[in-house]
């Protein structure tokens, strides 16, 4: 492999010839071979964000002439334009406060301009880092790349899922099934009714969700090392917080006390915190998917769902509910992440976090888990449910706790001892209250209606 030599503040460092990284990037590089784990693909778009809205603020204020701005936006472009991702080779196990990211997007931007431009224009540090600190770029970027996540995968996923649940409700209304209650029969419900359920926790998932998009909108970007603002002109960060907006076509603005922006990560908490809601109703969801499909013939069998796969390497003719198991598992990890996310953000000593490469890391992670495995379960499983009306039927009808609608006319206590002596004999309600003498047949069937007890 063919190297150049490159320097830093602590000497000189030999670099792939290929690369546009430089002497920090690789000292990170070499010092810090921890998991398979790489800096998420997200974060590194949001700092090309990051380092042409600071780049536009200081020119705007005049502290970076015309030139510079060119060449520090033509390297940023070429970044979100996915031709320079191998560039970026730096694990999340490296320093807390994510500086060496930071300078990692810095030198290939620099290095890069310089190309593109043709001479020594760039320097990592005094130009391209301009006004800012990776204190306060990096907790900038995080927020840049959650609030990009969410917007354009997590809630395009939820309301198409919600799309299907509306048209399954529509689709079912009429259907009256048996409810149930801690795994045991319960009075009737209709389909559409157990749907809506579902769909409404997906609404309030969404409602929730969108009421903690403005906390994370609040940008770091202006407070430098400390939160002081430190070698950043007056009006810097509003300025850069401006430019983000532009540049993302997303609203942004800047913290009003940085000092909190820097050490406390509280609205990515209170975001994932509604991740992980949504991850416990997807839970819940898939579980109800799975349980009313079960079988075929052995389990509840009362709704259809796709058969994608082949379920067994040995018993021939098996189906699983594979969509819904996949579903499921994508909810462990997100609410796994969440005691991650929540320990992290404790974490932030004095002035700074130094946790953040972790929590980002499983922050990006839940929105990509759940914005794929919603898609995934809504397209392979959701939309093609069918309700199996004969089964939901015979249920119904041979469900015991339809005795309740029979406590009006014969009291709670005689309606019990008609369901045990029903279930005992395993003879009908009619035939059990009848033999109880508590009602005639006649007047049984007058006061006996199911499908009005919803």
């Amino acid at each position: 492999m063919d190297y150049r030599i490159e320097h830093d503040s602590m000497g000189e460092m030999k670099v792939p010839a290929d690369k546009y990284w430089g002497a920090q990037t690789q000292r990170s590089y070499q010092n810090f071979r921890i998991g398979t784990e790489k800096m998420p693909h997200e974060i590194i778009m949001a700092f090309a964000y990051l380092k042409k809205a600071a780049a536009m603020a200081n020119y705007r204020l005049e502290k970076l002439n015309k030139e510079k701005l060119d060449a520090i936006n033509a390297a940023a472009d070429e970044i979100l334009e996915g031709k320079l991702d191998d560039n970026f080779p730096l694990v999340v196990w490296q320093t807390g406060s994510g500086t060496q990211s930071n300078m990692n997007v810095n030198e290939v931007i620099a290095n890069r301009g310089n190309a593109i431009a043709g001479k020594k224009l760039l320097h990592p540090n005094d130009d391209v880092n301009k006004s800012q600190s990776s204190n306060d770029t990096f907790p900038t970027a995080m927020h840049i790349a959650a609030v990009f996540e969410i917007r354009q995968k997590l809630i395009p996923s939820i309301e198409s899922m919600i799309g299907t649940l509306k048209r399954l409700e529509k689709e079912n209304e009429g259907i009256i099934k048996s409810g149930r209650t801690h795994l045991q029969d319960a009075t009737p419900i209709s389909f559409s009714q157990e749907i809506s359920g579902w769909r409404n926790m997906l609404e309030i998932s969404l409602e929730q969700i969108n009421a903690a998009i403005p906390g994370i909108s609040k940008l770091a970007l202006g407070g430098t090392a400390v939160g002081t603002g430190l070698n950043a002109p007056k009006g810097f960060a509003e300025e850069a917080a401006k430019a983000v907006s532009e540049l993302t076509g997303y609203s942004f603005e800047t913290a009003a006390n940085k000092f909190h922006a820097l050490t406390s990560k509280d609205e990515l908490v209170f975001m994932h915190g509604a991740l992980k809601a949504l991850a416990a109703d997807l839970m819940k969801i898939a579980n109800d998917v799975r349980w009313l499909a079960s079988g075929p013939r052995d389990g509840l069998e009362e709704i259809i769902i796709p058969a994608n796969e082949p379920g067994s390497s040995i018993m021939p003719g098996k189906v699983n509910p594979t969509q819904c198991e996949s579903m499921t598992m994508v909810a462990v990890q997100v609410i796994a992440n969440d005691t991650a996310i929540a320990f992290a953000a404790s974490q932030g000593n004095f002035e700074l976090n130094v946790f953040m490469p972790v929590l980002i890391y499983n922050f990006l992670q839940s929105v990509r888990l759940l914005s794929d495995g919603m898609r995934s379960f809504n397209d392979n499983c959701l939309s093609g449910i069918k309700a199996n009306k004969e089964v939901m039927k015979h249920n119904l009808y041979n469900s015991l706790m339809l005795v309740t609608a029979l406590n009006p006319y014969i009291g709670y206590e005689n309606a019990a001892k008609t369901a045990k002596l029903a279930y005992e004999e395993s003879i009908s309600l009619r035939d059990a209250c009848v033999k109880l003498g508590f009602l005639t047949g006649e007047q049984f069937d007058e006061v006996f209606h199911p499908e009005e007890m919803i």
